[in-house]
């Protein structure tokens, strides 16, 4: 992990003292993401290197809730367009049960966080400016407006009005731009002149006045003492916001800008765009959180350094992965840049959930097993698995559980199967009906042991006699069994079904 000691490397030279604040933040817009996990799974293990290493160091999200709604997402109704322009904080809930818009979206990221194992505390930042925290950055960068203008004409490269303003006025509920006329620090107020051209008072020490978001990042990089951020490549190209916030931090309030982490984007496999909240495109946090454990999500994202774009197949991809991590957690040659990431991974975690019966394998044993827990182990013991399901018991019970969630989310509908109650015995033809009388009794006199091959053989055999094609007898034993054309390997398949339930039903019997 070449890149995360790199970081860690730089902290400690540039603050060989203290605690190291690292930070992450957003506008709780909608709903979050694996995007925005990539944020938050980088922080978190930016913080636990620093912890390895015996430094303090703790992580915080930002979230920008007093930012203005200035869409309407894909899950949110339409309706809601009334509030258009007022504060997340202050918006209502689109569930009528959270106490804001912004807190309704933000508790689906509190929750992924905690199933993650991330460590981290939420600042609001409604809170921040209503209880008068930023008034020393509204103070410095109204009294250095000159500063702060030349600040972002010159990294961004475009002209501002003459009329430009760095804050916006809280005004009937709704956050507006207002040319600043001056600023009273004794009674914590801003005169502002309104759409009709009067002249107005705002209270900066409550909440009715905001920083322009150029200068209110830097504000609270300048009021946290933040030491390093990870963000969005977006924010990171020539002239965008942090090379912006790295100036205003220079000529307004004189310190040294964080550590920047930039990282790219999570696109979804086969989309061009990167995931989007409002559009409800890409995998959500929460519902990631339910496919995968928390130790292959934080592979997924820690596994490639920030700057490479990751691209995620919740369908074979998650397969992969699973599988992927179990060969990786369960090396003994791990290199020390390996053992690291295998930390990372799984630190905060009491118990494996990944276990070393491959997960297409689990798959189809849970379904053969009705999906019953116990059913699935006793049919793992007939395989290859046996001495693995025996000792991985308690691991396989709890990935059966994300099993169970991708099974239900986003497994493909040629992977997901049942067991079919009853068949009609008209919907098969005499050859195929002859298959499964030669079929019955081979599989009654079969070997307790007898495997996937030993099954696989007992079909080709019958091949002559029938006069079937291979794929012709494989498809009529999947429509006898699962009522569909295609399933798992079938000799495989058919030595993991209980050996009566099989009989019986070749024998059409049931």
């Amino acid at each position: 992990m070449q890149w995360l000691n790199q970081i860690a490397d730089e902290l400690i030279a540039k603050h060989p003292e203290g605690e190291i604040l690292v930070e992450s933040g957003g506008s709780p817009s909608g709903t979050y993401h694996l995007g925005h996990l990539r944020e938050l799974i980088t922080c978190d293990a930016i913080m636990l290197e620093l912890r390895r290493r015996g430094r303090q160091a703790k992580h915080i999200y930002f979230s920008d809730d007093l930012d203005a709604l200035r869409k309407i997402p894909v899950n949110v109704p339409a309706d809601f367009e009334q509030y258009l322009g007022l504060p997340l904080c202050d918006v209502p809930s689109p569930d009528g049960k959270a106490v804001s818009y912004g807190d309704y979206f933000m508790q689906g990221l509190i929750d992924s966080c905690a199933t993650l194992g991330i460590e981290v505390e939420f600042v609001r930042s409604h809170e921040k400016y209503r209880s008068g925290f930023f008034v020393p950055a509204i103070e410095r960068c109204l009294e250095r407006i000159p500063q702060a203008k030349a600040a972002l004409e010159t990294i961004s490269g475009r002209q501002l009005d003459e009329h430009w303003t760095p804050i916006q006025i809280l005004e009937n509920g709704r956050l507006k731009n207002r040319q600043f006329v001056s600023i009273d620090k004794e009674a914590k107020t801003v005169r502002y002149i309104d759409k009709d051209g009067a002249e107005k008072d705002a209270l900066y020490d409550k909440g009715e006045v905001k920083l322009d978001w150029r200068l209110d990042w830097p504000g609270r990089w300048w009021l946290l003492n933040v030491q390093v951020e990870p963000f969005g490549r977006d924010h990171a190209s020539a002239g965008s916001s942090y090379d912006t916030g790295v100036q205003i931090m220079q000529d307004v309030y004189e310190a040294e800008p964080p550590i920047p982490v930039p990282y790219d984007f999570i696109n979804m496999v086969g989309d061009t765009k990167k995931m989007s909240a409002s559009k409800g495109t890409g995998l959500d946090a929460v519902e990631g959180s339910r496919i995968m454990p928390a130790e292959v999500i934080r592979y997924f994202v820690l596994n490639a350094p920030p700057a490479k774009r990751l691209y995620f197949d919740p369908v074979n991809g998650v397969v992969l992965l699973m599988d992927q991590f179990a060969a990786f957690a369960n090396r003994t040659d791990r290199t020390e840049s390996e053992e690291q990431l295998l930390y990372i991974c799984t630190r905060g975690i009491d118990h494996k959930t990944v276990s070393r019966v491959p997960f297409s394998h689990l798959v189809a044993s849970y379904q053969a097993a009705l999906k019953d827990p116990e059913k699935t182990l006793a049919i793992i013991e007939r395989t290859e698995y046996a001495q693995v399901a025996k000792e991985d018991a308690d691991i396989i019970r709890a990935e059966l559980k994300f099993i169970d969630g991708w099974l239900e989310l986003r497994a493909p509908a040629d992977v997901k199967f049942s067991l079919l109650q009853t068949v009609d015995t008209s919907q098969f033809s005499n050859q195929e009906k002859q298959l499964f009388a030669l079929l019955a009794p081979k599989i009654e006199q079969a070997p307790e042991d007898a495997d996937g091959g030993w099954f696989h053989n007992a079909i080709y055999e019958c091949k002559d006699e029938t006069g079937l094609q291979p794929k012709e007898m494989f498809q009529a034993l999947y429509r006898l069994i699962i009522g569909q054309t295609s399933g798992p390997r079938a000799g495989w398949f058919l030595s993991i079904l209980p050996r009566d339930w099989l009989v019986k039903r070749l024998k059409l019997e049931g």
